[in-house]
């Protein structure tokens, strides 16, 4: 297996997919972003993207999401890889965000399958060759077509690895022979897009993952990926399990960006837990499956620190 650490990858390894937060009035607190940013990847992320999906990107304006693209950019350029998210289901509208993007100082863009049109493949590719035309700023495609109504055949996304400013594949199809097509036939870097199939994927040849739970996990995810780059299956697949009730618990009751921002105001990493319609936040009854699946790994809130993640298995027997 490839030592993804033996060249520089232009969208880092452990990527989390940023909630964006907001002020209890509703806008942008871009000083929480800030020392977000600052904390994950003091814990180990080498990528962000910001204004993705889980950071609510369908209800950011324009300049918000500028503004945040800089603002993150501002806090760990240089450190950490920062992906703006820029796609839309309008060509001409994703273009703009992309010359944006690059006005920020962005390192890289996320460009999500254009949602809702559904267009035939022609227009997929017609519509990732456009925004990839628009400026210099590598793109991460974002095949996902639960939340797209269609998917990236994996035809058009071998055509879309010749194009030399597409790089990488965020992956959330869970079709395990489709992405092993892709990994087998281009040189393209493939992320994981689900948290759940980060363990099969790396060991596949995947780079990395593009996270939602690393926000509240950050360190257990950095030990994952790194475990599976340097091919160190038993390791792997011990943090697998220990994360498996975590990634229960944000990604499968809730939004995810609902349950994350949830879990960070307990960890007292987030001061509040505002999100804007049409997502709300969640009553009593709706939380009861989160925190069971927190209890399952291990989780203490009693104690008001980053330190309640659970405690590490060291038996390397499983």
């Amino acid at each position: 297996m490839e030592d993804v650490y033996s060249r520089d990858l232009p969208f880092g390894t452990l990527v989390t997919a940023m909630v964006t937060p907001f002020t209890e009035e509703g806008s942008v607190d871009f000083d929480a972003v800030a020392r977000l940013a600052e904390t994950l990847v003091s814990e180990g992320c080498d990528g962000l993207v910001v204004s993705g999906t889980t950071g609510e990107t369908s209800t950011l304006e324009d300049q918000e999401k500028e503004d945040l693209f800089r603002v993150v950019a501002e806090t760990v350029g240089g450190r950490a890889k920062v992906i703006a998210g820029t796609g839309t289901n309008h060509t001409a509208h994703s273009v703009e965000m992309a010359v944006r993007a690059a006005r920020a100082g962005a390192d890289g863009q996320l460009v999500v399958t254009p949602y809702y049109n559904k267009p035939t493949q022609a227009g997929v590719l017609a519509h990732f060759d456009a925004v990839a035309a628009a400026t210099d700023v590598p793109i991460m495609i974002y095949d996902i077509p639960g939340r797209s109504g269609i998917e990236i055949h994996t035809e058009t996304m071998l055509k879309l690895a010749e194009r030399p400013h597409i790089l990488a594949l965020k992956d959330a199809k869970a079709d395990f022979s489709a992405v092993t097509r892709v990994m087998a036939n281009t040189e393209l870097d493939i992320y994981a897009g689900d948290d759940g199939l980060i363990f099969p994927w790396m060991m596949a040849g995947a780079v990395g993952v593009v996270s939602v739970v690393a926000h509240v996990a950050t360190q257990q995810f950095r030990a994952l990926v790194d475990a599976a780059s340097c091919g160190d299956l038993k390791t792997a697949r011990r943090i697998h399990f220990e994360l498996d009730p975590l990634v229960r618990a944000v990604m499968t009751h809730l939004p995810g960006a609902v349950s994350a921002k949830q879990i960070l105001k307990m960890q007292g990493i987030l001061g509040n837990t505002a999100v804007r319609l049409p997502l709300v936040e969640p009553d009593a009854v709706e939380m009861e499956p989160v925190l069971t699946d927190l209890a399952e790994a291990g989780w203490d809130f009693s104690r008001p620190t980053r330190q309640y993640s659970a405690t590490t298995n060291t038996d390397e027997s499983v």
